[in-house]
């Protein structure tokens, strides 16, 4: 700023004011043109950090989820890095590959840049780190799964409703024997889907049974899901519709009956959380329980910038309804 101040012959301060937009109706425009000509000129760049420990703001949020290969978690940070972007701030990414410990180590890394906030997608286990930042006072919001005994901010489906929904729409359907594929984890929203599931058999009467029910870890489905689909097919009777808890399972699965010759939905019916867009051209596009992303997105930034404020103590605790899409597949 001092080397555009000389260039030009005016105070640094005058500088200061032009770049960053302030005082403009007070400022002379062609002097103000000039001003900005010659920072273009000298390739001038703000010092973020230092315009951040002037301000206590860097006007960054990071931004934690699971597995960003998942095509769930990448749409959901488009959405947060577009809503972060309206509000004029930055968003750093990281994925935690399901791990706590990565998870934690992002964190840090991201506290250690000086981020304002931070929203995560919480691995297994990641308690002691979310009560670390409590106890240190860092603004952050769950987004798509939160833990029960922790208080804190969070905006997640209504899995429990959304299962229920689903499984409800097959009974209406005609099926009775709905299988259910899940995956092996202690994370509270996805025990929510399986609760939701054996709710909606209960009150109409039906018990679930426990071979209907079949978790896979989060890292062995690609080699499971063929052993258990199979199981499931092989009990007599065979089930004749299936609620697969995530949008990978759901791909997997269907690659593998389409290979063993079963038909949908005339010998099994199929209904997912979250679309599978690599089966859009499969010959019975999948139903499925779509998550309303952009309102996710829109309230986890609303959320964390209000929870930014010191004065704000209050805890913001949303659930949201999901969009029951019929397709073909039931």
């Amino acid at each position: 700023m001092k080397d555009i101040a000389q260039k030009v012959g005016v105070s640094t301060a005058l500088v200061s004011y032009v770049l960053n937009n302030q005082k403009v109706n007070r400022i002379n425009k062609e002097l103000a043109q000039k001003i900005k000509d010659t920072a273009k000129e000298l390739d001038y760049r703000p010092n973020q950090l230092a315009k951040s420990l002037k301000t206590a703001k860097s006007l960054t949020i990071g931004l934690i989820v699971s597995d960003i290969s998942n095509p769930f978690f990448s749409n959901i940070a488009r959405i947060i890095q577009e809503e972060a972007d309206n509000s004029k701030y930055t968003v750093l990414f990281g994925s935690s590959d399901e791990s706590a410990h990565k998870s934690a180590q992002l964190a840090d890394t991201f506290i250690n840049r000086q981020v304002d906030g931070l929203i995560i997608a919480p691995s297994e286990g990641a308690e002691e780190q979310l009560a670390y930042l409590q106890r240190r006072e860092i603004p952050f919001v769950l987004i798509d799964r939160y833990f029960p005994a922790l208080e804190t901010n969070y905006v997640a489906l209504d899995n429990y409703r959304a299962a229920y929904e689903a499984v409800s729409h097959l009974l209406d359907k005609g099926y009775t024997r709905i299988g259910m594929v899940t995956h092996e984890t202690g994370l509270f929203h996805l025990k929510e889907r399986r609760y939701g599931y054996e709710g909606a058999l209960k009150d109409r009467g039906i018990a679930p049974h426990p071979d209907w029910v079949k978790e896979i870890s989060l890292k062995q489905a690609k080699t499971a899901i063929p052993e258990v689909v199979d199981q499931l097919l092989g009990l007599v009777p065979r089930m004749d519709a299936l609620l697969m808890g995530s949008n990978t399972l759901a791909d997997l699965t269907v690659k593998h009956i389409h290979a063993l010759g079963y038909k949908v939905p005339k010998d099994l019916a199929i209904l997912t959380f979250d679309e599978v867009e690599s089966l859009d051209l499969f010959y019975a596009p999948i139903s499925y329980l779509r998550q309303p992303l952009p309102e996710m997105g829109r309230l986890a930034i609303q959320v964390l910038l209000d929870n930014m404020e010191k004065n704000n103590t209050q805890l913001s605790q949303i659930q949201l309804p999901a969009e029951l899409v019929l397709r073909a597949s039931t």
